[in-house]
Order: structure tokens, then sequence, then C-alpha cells
């Protein structure tokens, strides 16, 4: 099949804007908790309801702030932050005043916020500590626009509100309503795999609709009454903006962390469903496997693991027979409740994006009892444009579209997406813009796939990242690299070979999985990273997990050889998007001599 269409479920008209459903739950159910928010010291772990008439109200104060500080309809705000409350409710305080917010990760280098907050002419800028205002200081010369800076460990919220003491009500609230479902709400920038990161201008329809559509014809099963959610990745990435806009529409409740108060958060928040991406969940997998071997449990977690494979399998065929439903059981008891308390013990849907899934980490959790649903999507695409459901799923693929999104296959095999989630165009780069969107609206996304009978999409590459070696084979890297970072030991991959004579990978090791692995091993807990690259036992198992990704390829396509870096590739090497992508076209600069190295010994 080459293409597959939904039609929208929810049709929103011109005169809503995201600002809509916070203001009408609060007049119509002012008590309703609409997130939960740390209360007192940060290691109390309590969380204090906000309701609606509380976040409304909040949102206007904060928008008569901007108002007074000089902040028209249209202006640019800037958001450089972790994940914390006061990122959404200063997001929805700058819609509410009319403006634009301009989300920025606080992991961004000095250049990176001179590029975003240049280029987007940010007016202001919320900024979360004093380090961050002091990088702001030292780049505010070549950012003329930017008329304030607020730091929100400082008061920022209670500063601003004070500005505004003296604004009618009147002047917020026709701010608010002069907005429409055209207008731009966020200037969300890509994470810059290649080249200088572009503004995907993401209107409040976009963001409405997908929101909308999502809630009721996308995740209808994980979004029922008393559900909520603990949203720990970085809001700065579309993703968790998605995830807070459906929050806030579908009348969730939202909490806030991050990675290092993640796991005592979960135990007191009890979300009923996470979003991560594909690396978290290997990372629970392989540290549960490496706990059980540290306590000589190993093989009653793997025989545990298979059998919940083996139990989601059954799910898709027929269903599993009585001596399978019995070891599962046994299992649950031994095994599974314990996973699912590590996460709080309510999470019974967990949403993946970002990356490919490996498909037995989807069929595991699943058994384990938590259902994870991947889905597909760009920042172009308002975060979701396919996605798995618990009624409609196929582990493996990324599910079908979500109403109101039409996905074609092209004639090479490339993605192409229509529908009420694709922006409407790159901020101030008209040529970029033409580039992806074509006269009939259709977003061109780079991503190679295949859609099936059924209208589920599998993922096979990047487009501009298929390598051509020298013999003129065409080969998609992406698959290989996912199997290999499956593997407890492995933290990233990447697959090269463009112009040369065979295909040959760089693998970097996960660090905290070395430790209990030179244990088992009987390895000296001293060792290096350079001497535990290049011990015989650890090459072993490196060798096995290419030999395993290369199963699923022709020769042709197939690893010949694979080098183990001393190092591994981050956010602050400069080797990762926030987003945890690897930035390929650096590596492949700054690791030239090694893979120079594989082709000539």
């Amino acid at each position: 099949m080459r293409e597959f269409s939904v039609p929208a479920m929810v049709e929103v008209p011109e005169s809503t804007t995201l600002t809509d459903a916070p203001f009408t739950r609060a007049a119509e159910e002012p008590g309703a908790i609409v997130a939960r928010r740390r209360s007192g010291p940060a290691d109390a772990r309590a969380w204090s309801a906000v309701t609606a008439s509380e976040f409304a109200a909040e949102a206007v104060r904060l928008a008569k702030g901007l108002v007074a500080a000089g902040i028209e309809p249209g202006d640019r705000v800037g958001l450089l932050s972790r994940t914390r409350y006061e990122w959404t409710m200063l997001d929805y305080a700058i819609w509410t005043a009319g403006a634009v917010s301009v989300p920025i990760y606080e992991t961004s280098s000095a250049s990176q916020i001179e590029w975003i907050a240049g280029d987007s002419r940010a007016k202001a800028l919320f900024a979360e500590t004093d380090e961050h205002v002091q990088t702001v200081a030292g780049i505010r010369e070549q950012l003329p626009d930017l008329a304030h800076v607020w730091c929100i460990d400082r008061g920022a919220v209670e500063e601003v509100t004070a500005l505004g003491a003296d604004v009618d009500d009147a002047v917020v609230e026709e701010r608010r309503r002069s907005r429409t479902a055209s207008d731009v709400a966020t200037l969300i920038y890509t994470s810059g795999t290649t080249g200088r990161p572009k503004g995907c201008e993401i209107t409040h329809g976009n963001l409405v609709s997908t929101a909308r559509n999502g809630v009721a014809g996308a995740i209808a099963e994980v979004v029922v009454e008393g559900s909520s959610t603990l949203l720990f990745l970085p809001l700065a990435h579309v993703f968790a903006r998605f995830v807070q806009v459906a929050a806030i529409e579908a009348g969730l409740v939202l909490g806030h962390s991050d990675v290092p108060n993640l796991l005592p958060d979960l135990a007191t928040f009890h979300p009923t469903f996470l979003l991560s991406v594909p690396r978290v969940f290997e990372k629970v997998y392989n540290g549960a496997e490496q706990k059980a071997d540290a306590d000589g449990r190993g093989k009653v977690f793997r025989a545990a693991a298979d059998t919940a494979v083996s139990y989601s399998r059954a799910l898709d065929t027929g269903g599993p027979g009585l001596a399978l439903k019995a070891k599962h059981k046994v299992f649950d008891v031994l095994v599974y409740r314990k996973l699912r308390a590590a996460v709080g013990g309510e999470v019974r849907y967990a949403i993946s994006g970002g990356a490919a899934l490996g498909e037995r980490i989807g069929h595991f959790f699943r058994g384990v009892g938590i259902t994870i649903l991947e889905g597909y999507g760009l920042t172009e695409t308002t975060a979701p444009a396919t996605v798995n459901r618990p009624t409609h799923m196929k582990i493996g693929t990324v599910g079908r579209p979500l109403p109101g999104v039409d996905v074609h296959i092209a004639e090479d095999g490339e993605i192409l997406v229509r529908g009420v989630n694709v922006m409407h165009g790159y901020w101030n780069d008209e040529t970029a813009t033409k580039e992806v969107l074509d006269a009939d609206g259709w977003f061109h996304t780079g991503d190679l796939g295949s859609l099936d009978d059924d209208g589920f999409l599998k993922i096979t590459g990047r487009k501009k990242e298929i390598l051509v070696t020298a013999a003129g084979k065409n080969v998609a890297p992406a698959p290989l690299e996912d199997s290999i970072r499956a593997h407890p030991l492995v933290s990233q991959c990447l697959v090269v070979g463009d112009g040369r004579k065979f295909v040959a990978a760089l693998v970097t090791l996960d660090e905290e999985a070395l430790g209990p692995w030179k244990q088992r091993h009987g390895k000296p807990a001293e060792m290096t990273l350079d001497e535990v690259r290049r011990d015989p036992d650890l090459v072993a198992e490196i060798d096995a997990a290419v030999a395993a990704a290369n199963t699923s390829v022709s020769h042709a396509e197939a690893i010949k050889k694979q080098v183990v870096l001393a190092v591994d590739f981050t956010e602050d090497s400069g080797h990762l998007t926030p987003s945890l992508k690897v930035k390929r076209n650096v590596v492949l600069k700054d690791f030239a001599a090694e893979i120079d190295a594989i082709y000539t010994t």
C-alpha cells in the first residue's frame, strides 16, 4: 500500500487557540486538578494540587506582567529551562499574552542560544538558573532585540507578576482572543543533526488539532478519566510539548520531573502513563537484568523475560495457552510486579518516539504489563504522525496515522505526511520551506518507510543517510544501528561505509553496564574503559551483537568490521542532540582517523 488516510475525528474552528481549554475548564470546573507540583524542599517529594481556576489565574497574572514589559502580540519569548512546572505555566502565560514561545534546551551552548534567540528575534527570555543568565549575558550584545532576561530560580514568576499589577483583565482577555488557529504559537527549533537548527512554525491549530484528534482517536484508551503523566523529557522537544498540550486539552493531571529525580518522583506521583525515548526503555531492561545478575538471580530474570516476550507474541496470535499463562502468573509475582512498582505501580501504557524501539523490548514490556505504544513523527509534524494504539497495534511498526493525517510513500520510498499536524513552515526560511512542503501540502520527511495493507507504517531508514558503498550498494544504517544499540553493553552505534569498499561500525560502551559485567566475568573493578574495550571477552560480546544484526541484511549490507571506541557519544561532547540522536556528520568528522584505520588495517 502506498497511501493511508484517517479522517479527522475533531474539527477545530479557526477561532480556536491553545488558551481555550484551560480557561474553559476554569470557568466550568474550577476545582478540577490540572497539575501537581512539588511543594517544599526538593527532597521531600511532596506534591500539591493545582486546580483549573488557580492555573488560569496564574496565567493571567503572568500575562499582565508580559504586557506591562512591552511584549506585543506575535512577539517571541524564549524559555531556557529544564522540564518543571514553571515551564508549562510560562508557556500558557505567553500564549495568554498573545505572544509566541521559543523553547531552548537547558543544555544548549552559548552559540546555540545566540542562534535561536537571535534568529527568532526574541524580545524576552526566561532563563532557569544563574548560570543560564550569565551565559546569556555573555552574548547579549549579539541580541539587540532581547529587552528582558528573567531568572526562574531568582523569582521570575513573582517579578513578572508584579510588573502587571496595574494591567486590566480586559487587556489580557483581548490579547488572548486576538489569536486564531492559524497564528504561530511556538517556534520549535530542530535539534540540528546537520547544519543550523531551523525554527518550525507550529500554529495554535497544529497543536490543538493534533492533541484533540490524538486524544479522541489515537490514544483514547490511554487518556481515560483519572489518567496522569509525569513529564521528564525536555519540554523544549516537540514530543514532550505535544503531551503537555494533550494533557491540558484532555483534562489529565500533569506532573514534571527530570532524569536525576525520576525514580523517587515516580514512586510518589504514581502516573498512569509515561512518554519516553527507546534508549530509556533499553536502559530499564538492561539495568534490571544486571541487578538480577548481581543478586544471583540472572537465570530467573532471563526466564521471566523470555516468558514475557512469548506471552506478548501470543496475544497477537490467538492468545497464550494455559501453560504459558501459568508461567506468566508465577513470574508476575517474582519479577513483573517489581518492575511495575519501579515506575510507580500504576503505569499501564508508555508512548515511545524519537527512534526505533526494538521488537523484543516492545514485547517484553507488554508481557510485563506495560504496553509501549510506538509512534513516529518530527518537529515539523507537531510530534505524532502515526502511533500504535492498544486496540490496533503491531509491535515492530510505528502504527497508523492519527485522525486528520495522511501518510503517503513516494516512489523512492520517502514518507510524506499531510494533515492537521504539519507545520506552517520554517521561520525566516522560505527556501527551506519549499524544499520540504510541496504545492499539495505534503511534507517530505526525509525518512524511508513502507505501509502494510492495514495502514501500519514501518520505518526503514533515512533518505539522506543512505550509504552507498564503493561497489554501488545502497545500505540503510538505521536498522543495523538499532539492533546493535539494543545490546546491554552498547551505548551508541554508528554505521559507516559511504564510498568505502565495505560496511563498518563505530561502537561505544555504556559505562553504567560495565561494572556489573566486569564483576560477572571476574575482571578487575579498576579496569579502564580503554582496557575493557580491548578485552577478548568484551570483544566477543560485541562481535556477537554485530553478527546478530547482520542476520537481518544481505551479505553486501552486512558490517564486516567494527571498532569499539574509548569514549562515548554524549550531548556534552557535541555528538548527540538533546533528544539523543547521533549527529552523524560531527561523529564522522571527529572520528575520521578511527574510520580511516578500519579501512587501512
